[in-house]
């Protein structure tokens, strides 16, 4: 399992600072939406210039007819600084297979995650929008991900398992909502303790404020990574 540090902080400045307080560690980073608008490219160097061995994960979350997906997917692709992103499930196997289809022949090309439900839902805003179950839908989602040839999901903890039993042992699963020492859990409504993502098979977790909340980041990372390896 890997650790992921969600970058979601006012400033490029203090999302840096984070990342320096942690660059002895060969981490995941993962930036959104937020810091990406506002920072850019160059951000994701910089990022790569702390610590070459830094993975980046951009989460943009695409969701768009076919071939803008594609094409943005071919931009991000060919960055050569990220080493995954994401698409919503949702936006269909057609989508999601041209997406595949136009990064193939890339060198070194990221890994391509599928959103399946948001942390953020529980069952009941869940069904107004998608007419049925999380469970349910999230293995729909996870099965139409893997027919498109992606290379695993964005999920919560408590589908990772059956989504590893359902499509495949080394489909990914990548699980935000993770509250390691028992944090507020904010606006995020199906989150678990690291103890039950390990139980779960996940193959990444996403943490973010619990670390840069804290008065000694380093600190938290270094037990968040003695929880995990």
């Amino acid at each position: 399992m890997k650790l992921c540090i969600s970058l979601d902080l006012p400033s490029a400045k203090e999302n840096l600072s984070l990342v320096n307080k942690v660059k002895k560690h060969d981490l995941w980073l993962k930036v959104g939406l937020r810091s990406y608008i506002r920072d850019g490219q160059s951000f994701l160097k910089d990022l790569k210039d702390i610590n070459p061995n830094f993975k980046i994960f951009l989460d943009l979350k695409l969701y768009d007819i076919p071939n803008t997906m594609a094409d943005t997917s071919e931009e991000i692709a060919q960055f050569s600084l990220v080493d995954m992103f994401n698409v919503h499930a949702s936006s269909g196997v057609t989508a999601m297979t041209t997406v595949m289809q136009r990064i193939k022949d890339i060198p070194n090309k990221p890994l391509v995650l599928g959103v399946t439900a948001l942390t953020s839902f529980d069952e009941e805003s869940f069904g107004k929008i998608y007419n049925a179950s999380i469970r349910d839908k999230v293995l729909q989602f996870s099965q139409d991900t893997k027919t498109s040839g992606l290379n695993g999901v964005v999920c919560s903890a408590y589908e990772s398992m059956d989504i590893k039993k359902s499509i495949a042992k080394d489909f990914i699963t990548l699980c935000p909502g993770i509250r390691p020492f028992g944090e507020d859990t904010k606006d995020q409504q199906r989150v678990a303790t690291i103890e039950f993502a390990q139980d779960n098979d996940i193959d990444f977790i996403v943490i973010g404020r619990p670390i840069y909340q804290a008065k000694d980041q380093n600190y938290i990372v270094n037990k968040i990574l003695e929880k995990i390896q």
